[in-house]
């Protein structure tokens, strides 16, 4: 569990936080010099019942909200300090909203200083309460205790710590079987160990050896060469805790706050993520549907668009459905949490404008009125959830290591759902070696395609037996799978509606139809070109004989070239195929005889002109019969 303090500058976080565990916060020269907390501080707390927690310590100056809001993103349990000589503050009021915004469930409030009460009077305490219960009110601090406490003195330090304990037993713990997700707050060198990098892990879990990759921009894969929590070595981690991860094959230098750690191939970069979205009602004035503002998720800040895709404006105190459209890719997780900034403060409160939870973290550009698509992701199951992505994703289908990365179910609760949704029929897999599955709505929609391209076909090429399997698979999609394609066309051939021969497909009972013209047409060319031998007119000659155009004359050829009765051997000219058949096996004999065969040769063998004999020639070599060597010829051997 993790424990974030929250508050004004000056409340006494850091002295808090000092009092209770013994551990300094403020490493800075800076922050030394200059009494105030400048970035994110790191201590570890043993609770009453015998646990230890970890404790985040965040600056409280305006200008560090960012560092705070990196340091807030995996708190379970917060900490409100308030000075008892000063009260509610605007960071009192903009750490609130930021907690309330990340989804922190429980907290404590630690009235400080709290020996200048007695100085201050009863009046000016029950005037702070007062305060404070307003602030809190319908937040997850309502009701919560009020502990004054004295880091000078030491009063109410043991009354802090039990009412944390208590705080604490009501929290859920952090899913350690979903996707490792580390958002990286620090990254440093130790003297005989290399590069470490510090963070909350938010889900799953890391363990030596591990193969991971820092998102974005560092795939690697690096390696997990040891891990720590609170100071002490361990072989393990699991969500939830404060770690450190020494790792090998990177340095310092190129890694920055706002990185997460993976594992190796587990969880995708992206520029767009889905979201729930909910306007603090302290804000003046409304969202307008494409804003520009500062998101903080995890330890990231990224400039995003603010893309609405119902409304036309959010009004403060709404929730809806966006697009985040971001100006550099980042990792994250369903489900996790974010805030959003603008460049101006609100009155009283800072520049935190709003925040939500994100539902689907690779999702297509979406236009206005999306909000359709993305609305079952609010209540959706398991099942839902899965059957949802898939269906998103369409021909491409999702890996099931894909998909634990874009649900963040744990693995046994993906593996039940994959199965549950197989037997209904609405996931099929598709590839079991890659363990590739398609929704069964997009199964169904790429049959009914293939059959509307093959009857369009069929309609469209009367005197073609068919479609070709690749050409079919390319009018469905040139990325379309190739197991995918061939278990759509099982499935009709199944059910009755295709038929397949060899590499030829067709709708059942369809194929190569002929008018009773264009079947005479057909009988006339054979009968011309069985009596042409090796001299048959060429393709506009046919058409001129026929009058008929050369593009038709074309097509009946190429019925007859089906049926075996002739072959075309350029683009003007078609032979008969027994003459065809006669001459090959004459120069075979001739080239078994004399082991080769010049160009005069295979003239006088042919007997007819250049016209001819060229285009045959470069027929023979083209089928493998002969091979050419210089200016002669020889027979291929097989």
């Amino acid at each position: 569990m993790i424990i974030g303090t929250a508050g004004h500058i000056d409340h006494g976080k850091t002295s808090l936080v000092k009092a209770l565990t013994g551990i300094d916060t403020d490493r800075l020269k800076e922050e030394k010099r200059r009494g105030i907390t400048l970035e994110l501080g790191f201590a570890h707390l043993n609770l009453d019942d015998g646990s230890v927690a970890g404790v985040v310590d965040v600056p409280g100056h305006e200008r560090f909200v960012k560092a705070m809001a990196a340091g807030a993103g995996g708190v379970d349990l917060a900490v409100l300090v308030v000075a008892a000589d000063e009260g509610v503050m605007p960071q009192t009021r903009e750490h609130l909203d930021i907690c309330r915004l990340l989804g922190v469930k429980a907290g404590v409030i630690a009235l400080t200083k709290a020996d200048l009460l007695v100085e201050l009077g009863a009046e000016w305490r029950a005037l702070v309460e007062a305060d404070l219960a307003t602030l809190v009110g319908g937040t997850f601090l309502e009701g919560a205790p009020v502990v004054p406490v004295s880091s000078k003195t030491g009063e109410g330090l043991d009354a802090l710590r039990a009412a944390l304990t208590r705080a604490a037993r009501g929290l859920s713990s952090r899913p350690a079987e979903g996707p490792a997700f580390l958002p990286v707050d620090r990254a440093f060198t130790i003297k005989g160990f290399g590069t470490v990098v510090t963070g909350t892990l938010l889900s799953g879990t890391f363990g030596v050896e591990d193969a991971v990759s820092l998102l974005p921009g560092l795939p690697g894969p690096l390696r997990v060469r040891g891990l720590q929590m609170h100071g002490e070595a361990v072989q393990k981690v699991a969500a939830g805790q404060r770690t450190a991860v020494n790792l090998t094959g990177v340095e310092p230098e190129a890694i920055a706050r706002g990185m997460v750690l993976v594992k190796a191939g587990e969880v995708p970069e992206t520029r767009m993520l889905d979201v729930e979205l909910s306007l603090l009602p302290a804000a003046e004035e409304g969202l307008s549907r494409r804003r520009k503002l500062l998101l903080h998720l995890g330890t990231a800040q990224v400039e995003a668009t603010v893309a609405l895709l119902d409304l036309e404006k959010l009004e403060p105190g709404e929730t809806a459905l966006a697009q985040l459209r971001l100006s550099e890719p980042l990792a994250a997780l369903p489900g996790q949490r974010f805030i959003l900034r603008g460049s101006r403060a609100l009155p009283g409160r800072g520049a935190t404008l709003a925040g939500g939870r994100v539902l689907s973290i690779t999702p297509p550009r979406r236009r206005k009125g999306g909000a359709e698509v993305v609305a079952p992701l609010l209540e959706a199951d398991a099942g839902g959830q899965v059957a949802w992505l898939l269906r998103q994703v369409g021909y491409r289908g999702l890996t099931q290591q894909e998909l634990f990365a874009r649900s963040a179910l744990a693995p046994k609760v993906l593996t039940r759902t994959l199965e549950l949704l197989g037997a209904r029929g609405t996931a099929l897999l598709v590839d079991r070696e890659r363990r590739l599955y398609l929704s069964g709505e997009v199964f169904e929609g790429l049959q009914a395609r293939a059959l509307a391209l093959l009857a369009a076909f069929h309609e469209r090429e009367p005197l073609r037996e068919g479609l070709s399997r690749e050409e079919l698979r390319q009018r469905l999609s040139g990325e379309l799978d190739a197991r995918l394609f061939t278990r759509v066309v099982q499935a009709l051939t199944d059910a009755g509606k295709v038929e397949v021969d060899k590499e030829v497909v067709r709708l059942k009972g369809r194929g190569r139809t002929l008018s009773l013209d264009e079947d005479a047409a057909r009988t006339r060319l054979v009968v011309d070109l069985s009596a042409a031998g090796l001299a048959p007119p060429t393709l506009n000659e046919l058409s001129e004989r026929l009058r008929l155009p050369a593009a038709r004359v074309a097509e009946l050829l190429k019925v007859a070239v089906a049926e075996g009765r002739v072959v075309r051997v350029s683009e003007e000219l078609f032979f008969d195929a027994g003459a065809l058949t006669g001459l090959k096996e004459r120069l075979v004999a001739h080239l078994r005889e004399k082991k080769e065969i010049s160009t005069q040769a295979f003239k006088e063998l042919v007997g007819q002109s250049r016209k001819f004999v060229i285009p045959l020639s470069e027929y023979f070599d083209r089928e493998k019969v002969t091979l050419r060597v210089g200016e002669k010829r020889v027979l291929r051997r097989a």
